[in-house]
């Protein structure tokens, strides 16, 4: 696989061989960039379910500020941590452990502009890490999330997610969400005289 655009453009992105591993293929991440272009640059990434990193690399190649990865299956995140090393530089991070973990710890200085939640199939993992994001407050205001699930799965968004895009490609269908925060309404105190 190959990075598609950006400075990085023609890079190969190695693909640890395990199983559930599946790469958004090329013509899905040419989709998705399209969709993000005015949102890239200097952005803060997250690539929750990163596998081979070919998604927040695609970002970070187009002008991500700084992208973190999260992935817990040791050999994928070996083979990751090779790449970022050849290629991220800096502005990458990886943090091997399990991701709904580490979205509740919420172990980061600053909110997300930009999530990608692309977890392995035949799990609810992409429901379980929307409520985390939510919960732990990693999102800044305006932040977009992309979501790639099976077909006929039920996501229920939580509050303050607005659907903006969705695309179908083979057994998968991905959606790209707005994030606005709930307007919480004070609480009116009463006052005696």
């Amino acid at each position: 696989m190959r990075i598609i655009g950006g400075t990085l453009r023609g890079q190969r992105v190695p693909v640890a061989p395990r199983p559930g591993l599946r790469p958004t293929p090329g013509r899905s991440r040419e989709t998705l960039f399209n969709w993000l272009r005015e949102d890239l640059q200097d952005a803060v990434v997250l690539d929750v379910f990163a596998g081979s990193g070919a998604l927040g690399l695609e970002a970070l190649s187009r002008g991500a500020g700084a992208v973190t990865f999260i992935e817990k299956d040791r050999r994928a995140a070996q083979v990751l941590r090779t790449t970022l090393e050849r290629l991220g530089g800096t502005r990458t991070t990886l943090l091997e452990r399990d991701a709904l973990i580490v979205l509740a710890k919420s172990p980061f200085p600053q909110p997300f502009d930009l999530v990608f939640i692309d977890p392995p199939f035949a799990t609810s993992l992409a429901q379980a890490a929307l409520t985390a994001l939510v919960a732990a407050a990693l999102l800044a205001p305006g932040a977009k999330v992309y979501v790639e699930v099976p077909q006929g799965t039920d996501l229920s968004l939580p509050d303050g997610f607005e659907p903006l895009r969705q695309t179908q490609a083979g057994e998968s269908v991905a959606q790209l969400l707005h994030w606005a925060p709930p307007q919480t309404v004070p609480v009116a105190t009463e006052t005696r005289l």
